[in-house]
């Protein structure tokens, strides 16, 4: 059976009006005991199954298990066998098993004689919508359930507002519905053009966020977190207002406190930021002082370090000169020793020499005696040993000079050889007076190297130190600016 039976014998008007909704519908045909006659494609299409799976079946196919069994159920098709159409929004179910909603009309069609002869429904798919609307409603149940939320009309007047609402700020309901949300703020906010426009602002559609400073049930001061919400019909046009809202009194407070707080601490710390500026630049050109002196020092240090070294060159080569006549009044001991010994040995052939001219004096004066025994014979050698007389007396004499001078010679050798002891003592002292003094020297060079390296090191590290005050007097500028930027975000995070 077709669509077009419905409108049968039907003016040609009916019979398009019939053809339009099946092109745009999802249409189905009913006996009045609810069984299935036809159907179009939107239907099938809408429903996921053919026409032959449907034919002759009970409209409770398509109903959940929970309804269909239900007397609300049984009640639904007793009204449409009285003639009673019926609409709405209703829940159905696909061959799938999936849930969609439909919105339905149930049109009981009227025989000749204003019986119901049958029943055809026009349907649409709403399921997007409905999910979309229970989606919002859920979230709309959420923040009903977490916040405080209270409706106004678009001159602010109230309308309604939740426990949540009421609570935080101490009214019952019959106590604010009906009245101005003005009763919600100070006078001198209340009379103000601020205020004025802040309406004027929502009745445009508008919507506003921020923190408020409210006043509650006897001055109690209140602050919220709170957005003003215009809502539209369905043209666009505002027609009331909600606000959803958030008590922060107490996080309020406490950012009150710490404004105050962080304002005094603050004001310590930009004092001692101030202290540690001037302490920085003071230290800064007390550095740059010190980094000449030591600078200064370091370079003293290096020309002394040079000094002492070229000091202990000449030290070094005293130490050998030292060593050198160390060794040759040694060997011009052992040469004066030996000269004394030749001495004394010139003294003992002195002696022989001494013993020699005593004999021949004997032998001069025997040669006398008999010479003049002898007479004139003896005479000639009488002369001769006179001679050899006068020889041996200027021998005598001579060898006495020779030992008079060989005495001398030895006490010249002997105070020689003391004074040469006595200097190859003090050469031993110096040599080893100049080889303590050339090992200290050397240890001082060393040193001295040292201490011009470590002032090196010094001058290196008051540079360093130097630059590192410049950043913190950069820092401390940083920090300065830092401490202001806070300063201001505390006033923000207060208001």
């Amino acid at each position: 059976m077709g669509f077009a039976s419905l409108f049968k014998g039907s003016s040609y008007e009916g019979q398009q009006i019939v053809n339009a909704l099946s092109l745009s519908m999802a249409v189905i045909e009913f006996s009045i005991d609810g069984k299935i006659l036809t159907a179009n494609d939107n239907f099938l299409k809408t429903m996921g199954f053919s026409l032959e799976e449907i034919v002759g079946k009970h409209h409770s196919i398509f109903v959940p298990r929970e309804i269909s069994s239900g007397e609300e159920y049984r009640k639904f098709w007793e009204q449409l066998r009285n003639g009673k159409f019926s609409s709405g929004a209703v829940p159905r179910v696909r061959k799938n098993g999936e849930m969609i909603w439909l919105e339905a009309t149930y049109n009981p069609i009227l025989g000749k004689d204003g019986k119901p002869t049958k029943v055809v429904k026009f349907a649409t798919d709403i399921t997007a919508r409905r999910i979309e609307r229970a989606v919002l409603q859920s979230v709309f149940d959420a923040m009903e359930k977490s916040q405080a939320v209270i409706e106004f009309d678009l001159n602010g007047i109230i309308l309604k507002a939740n426990k949540n609402f009421l609570d935080a700020m101490g009214y019952r309901l019959d106590e604010i519905v009906g009245k101005h949300h003005s009763m919600f703020v100070e006078p001198a906010y209340r009379d103000s053009a601020e205020y004025r426009s802040f309406w004027e602002t929502l009745k445009t559609g508008n919507f506003h966020t921020g923190q408020f400073k409210r006043v509650g049930k006897g001055g109690k001061e209140i602050w919220i977190e709170a957005s003003y919400n215009p809502v539209l019909d369905p043209v666009g046009k505002p027609f009331k207002v909600i606000k959803f809202a958030t008590d922060i009194t107490e996080q309020t407070r406490l950012l009150l406190e710490l404004k105050t707080m962080i304002d005094q601490n603050f004001t310590e710390i930009d004092s001692n930021i101030a202290a540690l500026g001037n302490s920085a630049n003071q230290s800064v050109s007390t550095s740059e002082e010190t980094s000449q002196t030591v600078q200064t020092v370091a370079a003293s240090a290096e020309q002394m370090a040079a000094s002492i070294a070229e000091i202990s060159r000449s030290m070094a080569q005293s130490r050998d000169e030292t060593e050198r006549a160390f060794d040759q009044t040694i060997s011009a001991n052992s040469s004066t020793q030996r000269m004394a010994e030749v001495v004394e040995s010139m003294g003992s052939i002195v002696e022989v020499i001494q013993n020699i001219a005593g004999q021949i004096n004997l032998l001069a004066l025997n040669a006398t005696i008999e010479s003049a025994r002898a007479g004139d014979a003896g005479k000639g050698f009488a002369v001769v040993a006179n001679e050899v007389k006068n020889l041996a007396n200027q021998a005598a004499r001579a060898t006495e000079q020779i030992s008079d001078e060989i005495s001398g010679i030895q006490s010249i050798s002997s105070e020689v050889v003391g004074a040469l002891e006595t200097i190859r003592h003090s050469v031993e002292t110096v040599r080893d007076s100049v080889t303590n003094i050339s090992s200290a020297v050397e240890e001082q060079s060393a040193v001295t190297e040292g201490v011009s390296e470590n002032m090196r090191m010094m001058a290196g590290a008051v540079d360093g130190l130097s630059r590192n005050l410049d950043n913190i007097k950069s820092t401390t500028g940083m920090v300065a600016d830092s401490v202001s930027r806070t300063r201001k975000a505390a006033e923000v995070l207060a208001r």
